[in-house]
C-alpha cells in the first residue's frame, strides 16, 4: 500500500469543501457509501475511463496516513486494491490541487501545459 492518492474532483465542488473544511464527495461517492481514490498507477485509467472529455478539474493529491479505520483498500477494476474513504475527506490531507481537463481521449491535460500521467 501506499501512502498517497489521487481525487478527481470538479473544481467548483472543491472551492464549496474549502469552506466546510472537507469534501463529502462526488454524486458517486454519495450513491456508493465512500469517496473514491486512486494510487498513481490507477490514475490514468480512471482519469480515461470516467473523466474523459471533462473541464474545470482538480487533482487533488490526498495523504493517507491520518484517514485511520475510515480508509479501506478494496478490490475494484481488475482486481486491484483501491483506497476508498468511508467518511468526508477532511482538506488538512490535501497536499496538492492541480487544475486540468481530461480530453476526449482520457488524457490528463494540466493547467500548466503538462499533459498525461507518469
Amino acid at each position: 500500500m501506499t501512502d498517497i492518492a489521487y481525487k478527481l474532483v470538479d473544481r467548483e465542488a472543491w472551492e464549496l469543501a474549502r469552506l466546510d473544511g472537507a469534501y463529502a464527495g462526488s454524486a458517486v461517492d454519495l450513491q456508493d457509501g465512500y469517496i473514491h481514490m486512486s494510487t498513481s498507477a490507477q490514475l490514468a485509467e480512471t482519469a480515461r475511463r470516467h473523466y474523459a472529455g471533462r473541464s474545470d478539474l482538480l487533482l487533488v493529491t490526498v495523504d493517507l496516513t491520518g484517514l485511520g479505520a475510515a480508509l479501506k483498500w478494496e478490490p475494484s477494476r481488475g482486481g486491484d486494491l483501491f483506497p476508498h474513504l468511508f467518511a468526508p475527506l477532511p482538506l488538512s490531507a490535501a497536499r496538492e490541487a492541480r487544475g486540468l481537463s481530461v480530453d476526449a481521449d482520457g488524457v490528463m491535460r494540466f493547467d500548466d501545459g503538462a499533459a498525461g500521467w507518469a
